[in-house]
């Protein structure tokens, strides 16, 4: 009897190695010095973060989705004879959702530290599920000339900017909450091992957008509609375990809470307002240089995800990198680079730095600016593939670190909501003007008689101006990483040992 293992099965299998030795090497690290949780907190706070980070990855499902409906939307003619989904269009509708994305943190970060990152969670996965349903549903009107087919065919760009910028805002509550739910739960001198969590869980993410949901459009039974419904009815499953899983703090869960010993320990005055908050926060020079360094992280994050496949599959017939193993496996390399990056960064951080996030940050920043100058003039080599993975691999350990991590250390458990709100806002507001920068830089799609892709954009020597815009951000991101090399948290009061 011969075993049929499914071709998702087969490539996720590396991914689980990894994880598997992942979960084993930070599970032989020495325990943190005095920092000495009971077997039940430790058990207790796995089941309190899994399905929360599980919710996550597939928020990222929800929302790099759209970048594997381009492939179909593409191929489809809309009411004017050009293509539904070109590279400018695509850049609009992303570039509006992540400015969506960036400015709702204003309304979203104070919404979180007032009701909680449960609330927070609940909010995200019902909202981005009710919006990548109605996306869905658009797919399916032009594929199947249903009600309304006219109408989302003639207006495509205004419907789909309106329906992912919906999204966008409901998507802005995950990060938020994951971060707010775990502050309470993890010592500073513990949290680089969450960041390493964190970067595990948004590679997962981005693996279960690009590889799963690329199999999804390819499949003969699912499809284009299917990009859309799958994330729709993940998330609307993992709002129910939510629901009864998650709990804010360890007190919650019926377990005794500890100092954290992060920006707000010991802070146990009123709740400021909001704007008290924000204004506190944008005086701090540490919060506002991160969320600097974090800005560039936005633009080199999806400066890499989301253009690479594109500039291949559109300049194969030149440079031949449409069916290479990076180009197939994608999704999963990215996961892979996206989980070393966030377990080197993390566990570095805690215990080579001693819980400062610069030093990491910096490093990885050196290797982003070294592989974009690369880049510029080596973009046309075979091995291209692998150099955008390696900057991946930098730029999610980055990431990981500073707005799953650095944010808690310097907002503090009480605040954080606030801090993560401006962080990863800056980093939405910098994928934002990499979409837009990159809509008016990079060549459109132009179509022969026969439907075949032709013009400029098939000339791979048109692309330069893909890797070039890396380089200035590259190096700013390390100028300014290199100003928070000492940075670490101070406690409101004395540390007491956990």
């Amino acid at each position: 009897m011969n075993l049929v293992i499914p071709a998702w099965l087969q490539e996720f299998a590396p991914i689980l190695i990894l994880l598997a030795v992942v979960a084993f090497v930070i599970g032989r690290l020495p325990k943190v010095k005095d920092v000495d949780h009971s077997a039940a907190f430790r058990k207790r706070r796995v089941l309190n973060w899994l399905p929360l980070g599980l919710t996550y990855a597939f928020l990222y499902m929800g929302r790099y989705n759209l970048k594997v409906s381009k492939f179909a939307f593409e191929e489809m003619a809309g009411a004017d004879g050009s293509a539904l989904m070109g590279n400018d269009d695509f850049g609009w509708i992303f570039g509006v959702g992540t400015y969506v994305y960036g400015f709702s943190f204003l309304l979203n970060g104070p919404l979180t530290d007032r009701y909680g990152g449960k609330f927070s969670i609940l909010m995200g996965a019902a909202g981005a599920s009710v919006a990548n349903l109605l996306m869905g549903l658009c797919a399916w009107t032009l594929l199947n000339s249903g009600p309304g087919n006219e109408f989302v065919s003639t207006h495509f760009l205004g419907v789909f900017t309106t329906l992912y910028a919906v999204n966008m805002y409901f998507q802005s509550f995950g990060a938020v909450a994951i971060v707010k739910v775990n502050a309470p739960w993890f010592h500073v001198r513990e949290r680089g091992v969450f960041g390493a969590i964190f970067g595990v869980l948004i590679s997962l993410g981005v693996y279960f957008a690009f590889d799963i949901g690329g199999m999804i459009l390819e499949s003969e039974s699912l499809g284009l509609t299917w990009v859309f419904f799958m994330p729709a009815l993940l998330l609307a499953g993992f709002w129910v375990i939510d629901y009864f899983q998650v709990r804010n703090t360890p007190g919650d869960a019926g377990l005794p809470d500890f100092n954290t010993s992060d920006a707000s320990s010991g802070d146990d005055g009123p709740r400021k307002s909001s704007k008290d908050v924000f204004i506190m926060m944008l005086r701090n020079p540490i919060i506002l240089t991160i969320a600097g360094v974090e800005f560039c992280s936005g633009f080199l994050r999806q400066a890499i995800m989301q253009w690479y496949r594109t500039f291949a599959k559109q300049t194969d017939a030149a440079l031949g990198l449409k069916g290479d193993f990076v180009y197939e496996n994608w999704g999963m390399l990215l996961c892979c680079a996206g989980i070393l990056g966030g377990v080197f960064a993390g566990v570095i951080s805690d215990r080579v730095f001693k819980s400062r996030r610069g030093p990491v940050a910096a490093v990885l920043y050196g290797i982003m600016f070294i592989c974009a100058c690369y880049l510029a003039i080596g973009y046309q080599e075979p091995w291209v593939g692998w150099v955008v993975l390696f900057m991946s691999m930098a730029v999610i350990g980055v990431h990981g670190m500073l707005s799953g991590t650095a944010s808690m250390d310097f907002g503090g458990a009480k605040n954080v909501g606030v801090a993560v709100g401006i962080i990863d806002g800056f980093v939405y507001l910098g994928t934002a003007t990499m979409s837009f920068t990159y809509a008016f830089l990079l060549p459109k799609e132009q179509f022969d008689e026969a439907g075949e892709l032709t013009g400029p954009v098939t000339d791979p020597d048109n692309w330069q101006a893909w890797p070039i815009a890396m380089i200035p951000l590259a190096l700013l991101g390390l100028l300014l990483a290199t100003r928070i090399w000492n940075a670490k948290p101070k406690p409101k009061v004395a540390e007491v040992k956990a």
